[in-house]
């Protein structure tokens, strides 16, 4: 079982997308660590393709820095998408 913060208590992370992260594999805060926001937004897009936005990359990758996604700036979230959309 993982360990460590839950993913609710992070910046960005509200309780739908913390339930989401679970049934992708992500439970906690290490796990979205090890995995990296781009990793992890590819798997909500594929379990939740309707529901999965680029708000949820920017906010994933902001939850790991500690800030607003609304704080990333330009370059930053033009960097995450193109990181997104190359193959794995």
């Amino acid at each position: 079982m993982s360990t460590g913060r839950p993913l609710h208590l992070l910046p960005n992370l509200g309780p739908a997308t913390a339930r989401r992260l679970a049934e992708v594999g992500v439970s906690c805060e290490a796990d979205l660590r090890a995995l990296g926001a781009v990793a992890a937004y590819a798997r909500l897009r594929h379990a939740f393709p309707r529901e999965t936005s680029l708000n949820a990359l920017w906010a994933l990758h902001g939850a790991l820095e500690g800030v607003a996604w609304t704080a990333l700036d330009a370059a930053t979230r033009a960097r995450l998408e193109r990181e997104a959309a190359e193959p794995s």
